[in-house]
């Protein structure tokens, strides 16, 4: 159950000739996939792009229609694996993941691809998330570009370019037998615009249709000596045709004046910023027309030299927009003016920051040192000085707002396995823990603090390797579900029971891809019509040779979650030792019930929902609860008690009714002070005549021990 379903906008893909074609960025990079005849689709669920995979499952049935092959790969590997399939077949083909982290997997498929050079269009769509909307390390996938000979697109952010720069992408990826990513930023895959679309078109060669003439040649197998013969060509023919065919169809674009004294060359993806720095420097329109020259990068790699050269006819000082690091496009453009001879000024990083998002204001700042100090004839007169004008002071909002770090929903069924392990640590004393990339790294955390590492998506047990050997303590690992069908089964599990390893591993089961929107996986416990789910990890981990495997299936249990964690660290058992740890995704359980709940009421039928809550009267105030829990919607509440200082535990309306809790209350020996009630909706006769009886015998109590209190005036 993916976290949104696009059913109905996937309707909009039948969109033919002529028609207005209105949605976000990723639906409009799927139309253009269609109108260009793409033979097959694939990819790896991820932030940003991560939808574009829910567009394209939610549009099998369309795909099909037209002859098109979908898969949902297993990792981002195993999507630029399926791009071969453009190696041999003039097929185009296309897959998606996200950024950084995605072409770090896949580069050994991409390196490969780009080795051996392709026949038809191969285009890998990548979500570029740098900058603060990012849940990564912060780095660029342009590093891969060049290390591979891999061409890369980075079309101006609105919807026309986006869909423009599909098509350019696959007939680049044609022209010079190269594959292309095309980088799309996280705000282009969710900008809402508007373009003309065209008919959708069949692959002309669909990938059943090479099934009936199988290709090959061996010149593209990355063996020697042609891998030898492969360098060469990338660089003597590849390239020159790359550059050749960006030239001609005029990929990178320039806007503004055809002379000028200063310019500044830019990522198209940073189009929209840099036009709105100038708009408030008074530069720019609203309809984008630049009183300054710009050179707009839609490709940024490979870079051409002698366009870059005729843009720089008749000016002294260049300014270049490269967001990120290191300043890639930078170094090749003074490399290129240092070769010619010329005494042309560049600029970039000595005007805009090294490291960081270039936000708004960053983008102004940055924009406006430039022209003050090459150009202040071009500025305002009240902004050519640097301190010509008072400064609005901006407060430090870090030492007044604190920080939000990322946590576990409400209800989520991965807080009770920290809390049982905190508990457990408690007995046992602190271990060398590991995590692995998705929602459990939050126990890293306040208040679990649990763990302190992460190497990558199914390495969280691969990450204690060095610490397996044998020790005081057993050291522990995390990894997730999605982590281990990712690659944690053959790199973290299989690699520890090949060195028989003495450690804990926890798989923490959510039955979905959690972290990058609940897409379904192997062992998902949902009916999926296209995909094969139900394959439970415990047994996919005693097909690779674990012996000591337990099962738990209501995470929530905190007492039989803390047993089992003692008994692995205590058991005399040599080798892995692991535990799945199995409860549905709470978020997307609420997703999946709360429609059918309240169709439920509505018509009428008697539905009950549990809630707990904390009696006042009995809490000590002493939060060890909380501590020991987290959930969002246990927090404090003060009393108006005199008598009473401390504020006590209390349950907000955000309450889900998982009762981990009062669970956790219970195997820490807390104080009892959680109970449960159960709200009925839509109550039986009887229930109703109950409930009229058990209110007026509480409010003649309550009534009567009033009457009792002493009262001061």
């Amino acid at each position: 159950m993916a976290e949104r379903s696009f059913a109905k906008e996937v309707q909009k893909l039948k969109l033919g000739e002529g028609e207005t074609f209105t949605s976000e960025g990723i639906l409009a990079i799927t139309k253009a996939l269609l109108e260009n005849g793409v033979g097959y689709v694939g990819g790896y669920q991820g932030a940003p792009i991560s939808h574009l995979m829910d567009v394209l499952s939610d549009a099998e049935e369309i795909l099909d229609e037209l002859g098109v092959r979908f898969e949902a790969n297993a990792s981002e590997a195993a999507a630029t694996a399926m791009l071969a399939a453009s190696v041999h077949y003039p097929i185009r083909g296309a897959v998606t993941f996200k950024g950084a982290v995605g072409v770090n997997v896949a580069s050994d498929a991409l390196a490969n691809l780009a080795s051996g050079g392709v026949t038809g269009g191969a285009l890998i769509i990548v979500g570029e998330d740098y900058g603060e909307g990012s849940s990564i390390m912060q780095e660029r996938s342009h590093a891969f570009a060049m290390k591979s000979q891999v061409w890369l697109l980075d079309p101006r952010p609105n919807l026309p370019s986006i869909v423009k720069a599909v098509e350019q992408g696959f007939e680049l990826s044609e022209a010079s037998n190269t594959p292309v990513m095309l980088m799309v930023r996280i705000r282009s895959c969710h900008v809402t615009g508007s373009f003309v679309a065209r008919d959708n078109r069949p692959p002309e060669l669909s990938v059943r249709e090479a099934l009936s003439n199988p290709q090959s040649n061996y010149a593209r197998v990355v063996l020697p000596p042609m891998s030898f013969v492969q360098e060469q060509d990338k660089i003597n023919n590849r390239w020159p045709a790359a550059q050749k065919y960006i030239t001609e169809n005029r990929l990178n674009e320039i806007f503004g004046p055809a002379d000028g004294e200063i310019g500044i060359v830019l990522q198209g993806g940073m189009y929209n910023s840099v036009i709105r720095a100038l708009q408030r420097l008074g530069l720019a329109d609203i309809y984008g027309k630049s009183e300054v020259p710009l050179y707009v990068l839609n490709v940024t790699y490979p870079i051409v030299p002698e366009e870059f050269a005729d843009f720089c006819e008749g000016k002294s000082s260049i300014l270049v927009v490269e967001e990120g690091q290191p300043e890639f496009i930078e170094q090749a453009l003074g490399a290129a003016l240092y070769k010619a001879g010329s005494d042309i000024s560049l600029h970039g990083k000595d005007m805009l920051p090294m490291a960081g998002e270039y936000t708004g204001q960053v983008m102004l700042d940055g924009i406006e040192a430039f022209l003050r100090a090459e150009a202040p004839e071009l500025l305002p007169a009240q902004r050519r000085a640097p301190n010509s004008e008072e400064k609005i002071e901006i407060p430090d909002l870090s030492k007044t707002v604190p920080i939000r770090p990322p946590g576990f929903c409400t209800g989520c069924p991965e807080r009770p396995i920290f809390a049982a392990l905190k508990m457990t640590e408690q007995e046992h004393g602190k271990h060398q823990i590991t995590g692995d990339i998705g929602c459990h790294l939050f126990a890293s955390l306040p208040p679990f603090e649990i763990g302190g590492s992460t190497m990558g998506y199914g390495l969280g047990p691969a990450s204690n390797a060095a610490f397996d050997g044998g020790g005081e303590r057993r050291p522990i690992s995390i990894i997730g579900d999605g982590g281990f069908w990712h690659n944690g089964l053959s790199s973290s599990i299989g690699n520890a029971v090949y060195n028989k390893s003495d450690g804990v591993i926890v798989v923490v089961d959510n039955y979905y891809s959690a972290a990058t929107g609940g897409q379904d996986i192997l062992s998902s416990r949902a009916d999926n019509e296209t995909k094969s789910t139900g394959h439970l990890i415990a047994e996919a981990v005693k097909g690779v040779g674990v012996k000591w495997v337990r099962q738990i299936d209501r995470t929530y249990d905190v007492p039989k979650m803390r047993k089992i964690l003692d008994e692995a660290l205590s058991t005399d058992h040599v080798g892995p030792k692991v535990i799945v740890a199995s409860s549905e995704c709470m978020l997307n359980r609420q997703r999946r019930e709360r429609p059918l709940t309240a169709k439920a009421i509505q018509d009428g039928r008697r539905v009950e929902k549990p809630r707990f809550g904390v009696d006042e009267d009995v809490c000590t105030g002493d939060h060890a609860c909380i501590r020991l829990s987290g959930c969002p919607s246990l927090s404090l509440k003060k009393l108006d008690d005199p008598l009473r200082d401390d504020p006590v535990a209390s349950i907000d309306e955000s309450c889900v009714g998982c009762g981990n809790c009062g669970e956790v209350a219970d195997a820490a020996v807390l104080c009892p002070s959680f109970y449960r009630a159960d709200i009925v909706h839509n109550p039986g006769r009887l229930e109703q005549m109950m409930s009229d009886l058990s209110q007026a015998i509480i409010g003649w109590l309550q009534a009567r021990r009033s009457q009792k209190r002493l009262e001061f005036s």
